[in-house]
């Protein structure tokens, strides 16, 4: 980011604001001291000003791709996708004791994915989009199935990895800056909406969706209600006081000396989504339940 920000005064210009500068005194000579130092004080301040504001129009503005040293999953699949062994994918969490991620679980086939998945697969009609994709194996399977999949990720290892797996259409690409296409179905699996990292954000979703579903499209997205982690011994919510929504939730992943940045992650459960969704003119339908609080919904424009 530093080369994009810090190059506001190329020599160029300075030898021309130094032109400019040097005529303004040859046609005004009899010009008195202090107002040459005034004049010369107001310069450099709008210099200054002018940098000022360049620098915090790019910073907002300015989106950085990730960082593959910091790719701690992206390594993991690469890894195991090569070496058909990984060490452990940890994640960590403020909330939640340290945990880790199977790696075999993101390259298993449609015969060992739970009831959901398969579902929502079965149900993948016309020109889809593969949220998330990480190592591909849901466009894997739709493809065999004669489905125009494209998938996408952030991870520049994983989507290197899932073209090396023979994903036909694998793009590096943020859900939420994607255009210029439509899909009649976009899959956001493996707790896929979770990339939406608060409810906050739901709005920008739905405002993704206007811009990418296509008429009469759908999104089949799962999730899980983990309001149960927060039930005590007598069955009553204790939800800490500092928590607006207790699906809001923050992780932290590392695999070997790979430290990935943290990020908000969203779990929501069934009835809040629906009333998201109302109140950006979207319907939710849920069309699966799985044993561990977590189901399969239909989202559709109304």
């Amino acid at each position: 980011m530093d080369e994009i920000i810090d190059n506001d005064y190329t020599p160029s210009k300075l030898a021309c604001l130094t032109v400019i500068i040097v005529l303004f005194f040859i046609n005004y000579p009899n010009i008195e001291g202090k107002t040459i130092c005034f004049i010369l004080k107001m310069t450099i301040f709008a210099l200054l000003l002018i940098r000022y504001v360049k620098k915090t129009y790019r910073l907002l503005h300015y989106k950085k791709p990730m960082n593959s040293k910091k790719d701690a999953m992206g390594r993991a699949i690469a890894d195991y996708w090569k070496n058909k062994k990984t060490d452990r994918l940890r994640v960590f969490s403020p909330m939640f004791e340290e945990d880790e991620i199977p790696l075999t679980t993101l390259f298993r086939t449609y015969e060992n994915m739970p009831e959901i998945e398969r579902k929502a697969l079965d149900m993948a009609t016309g020109r889809t989009l593969d949220v998330g994709a990480a190592s591909g194996c849901h466009s894997l399977v739709l493809q065999k199935k004669g489905i125009d999949v494209t998938a996408i990720d952030i991870s520049p290892l994983a989507v290197e990895t899932m073209k090396n797996r023979g994903v036909q259409k694998v793009i590096e690409q943020d859900f939420f800056t994607l255009a210029g296409q439509q899909y009649d179905t976009i899959l956001m699996l493996m707790n896929g909406i979770g990339i939406v990292g608060t409810l906050e954000r739901l709005p920008k979703f739905f405002q993704r969706l206007d811009k990418i579903l296509a008429p009469g499209g759908q999104v089949l997205c799962d999730s899980s209600d983990i309001s149960y982690v927060f039930e005590d011994e007598n069955g009553m919510m204790d939800i800490p006081d500092e928590m607006d929504y207790y699906g809001e939730q923050s992780f932290r992943m590392q695999y070997k000396d790979t430290i990935g940045e943290p990020f908000d992650w969203l779990y929501i459960d069934a009835d809040t989504l629906k009333e998201h969704a109302a109140k950006n003119d979207y319907n939710v339908e849920v069309v699966a339940e799985g044993k561990h609080y977590d189901y399969l919904a239909r989202i559709t424009k109304l």
